[in-house]
């Protein structure tokens, strides 16, 4: 049995601690095992959010002599200084020999943990059930690695598309199922995304809540996308995540923006013109369209213009989930192929 073989069965272990992490506030969901020689686990770490300790320190804290260890983790060990220390130095300090991990970070700052390790002296490999940890970090890889958030589309329309009726009605399209649902997605969500229209049309408080109203422990930063200000008397100025005012329509400079701030994961729930803006700008990474079965005809479309004039140009998309929500359905899409970003 090869090196690579003898460490899936710890790799899958640390993958199981990883999916404890949560999926919001800007760092990976990373797992650490630490093995000993017979290739028992003496030790098991994750990482619990921002400004707790890493999934590796998590694991070294939990022996007291870590020498000749083996860690097994999910992710590249980091080799820079945030709110907690380098985990390579932390490694190294410990004298673990060995450290094996699926996926390399792609990041700019935090990577290069494995040439760190090596200079050291300590034995690695990389690449143990590198697929899937990729899979189940792709949208973190994805963010980190381009330098900007993933960004999720949602809209609730009648099975014709339509978003609200003639009138501008909307309330409810869907029933509750599929609304608990979006507070769902709402909470992970690092940051969600308004434009004014809708916040000077429907005054919403873009809150995540549970089935009782009450607030969920995370709340998405909310931002609003435009160049009118939000008005003093506004529930968005009671949000307890606070509210971030772009004073701009480049959704593109936005998101940069954004990804400067640690936010890797969006939610955009503005409304059609919002909607059909990122997704013309090749700015969408995945959708989550919520239907109702219901026809309500009219010109109130769910998604307005995308600069598309022939059936050529279609945005094609792959469907990754169907759910039924009550009478409702949710359809998770991804677009089979991009259009250039910003365009």
């Amino acid at each position: 049995m090869d090196d690579t073989v003898a460490y899936e069965a710890p790799m899958r272990r640390a993958l199981e601690l990883a999916a404890r992490g949560p999926v919001t506030g800007g760092n990976p969901q990373v797992g650490c095992v630490l093995v000993d020689a017979t290739g028992a686990i003496v030790a098991e770490g994750w990482h619990r959010g921002a400004g707790t300790p890493h999934a590796e320190v998590d694991a070294l804290s939990k022996v007291s002599d870590a020498r000749g260890l083996t860690a097994v983790v999910t992710l590249e060990p980091c080799n820079h200084t945030g709110r907690t220390g380098p985990c390579s130095e932390a490694l190294i300090a410990a004298g673990v020999t060995r450290v094996v991990y699926a996926a390399t970070d792609p990041g700019h700052a935090s990577g290069g943990g494995a040439a760190r390790l090596r200079d050291a002296g300590v034995d690695v490999i990389a690449g143990v059930l590198a697929a899937e940890v990729s899979a189940f970090l792709h949208i973190w890889l994805t963010a980190v690695g381009r330098h900007r958030p993933w960004v999720t589309v949602k809209w609730a329309s009648t099975l014709d598309g339509r978003a609200a009726a003639d009138d501008g009605t909307s309330q409810w399209i869907t029933g509750t199922a599929a609304r608990q649902r979006v507070h769902e997605q709402r909470a992970a969500s690092d940051a969600i995304l308004v434009g004014t229209g809708t916040v000077l049309a429907d005054d919403p408080s873009l809150t995540a809540r549970g089935d009782g109203g009450e607030l969920l422990p995370h709340q998405p930063l909310p931002v609003v996308v435009g160049e009118t200000a939000v008005p003093a008397t506004a529930a968005l100025h009671r949000h307890p995540a606070g509210l971030l005012e772009t004073g701009t329509r480049d959704i593109a400079a936005v998101l940069t923006a954004l990804d400067a701030r640690g936010i890797r994961r969006v939610y955009v729930e503005g409304g059609p013109t919002l909607a059909s803006a990122v997704i013309a700008s090749g700015l969408a990474d995945e959708f989550a369209v919520y239907l109702a079965p219901a026809l309500l005809g009219g010109t109130r479309l769910a998604v307005g213009d995308l600069g598309i004039t022939t059936i050529a140009e279609a945005r094609r998309l792959a469907i990754t989930s169907i759910e039924q929500l009550g009478e409702d359905l949710l359809v998770m899409a991804r677009p089979t192929h991009h259009a250039p970003e910003g365009s």
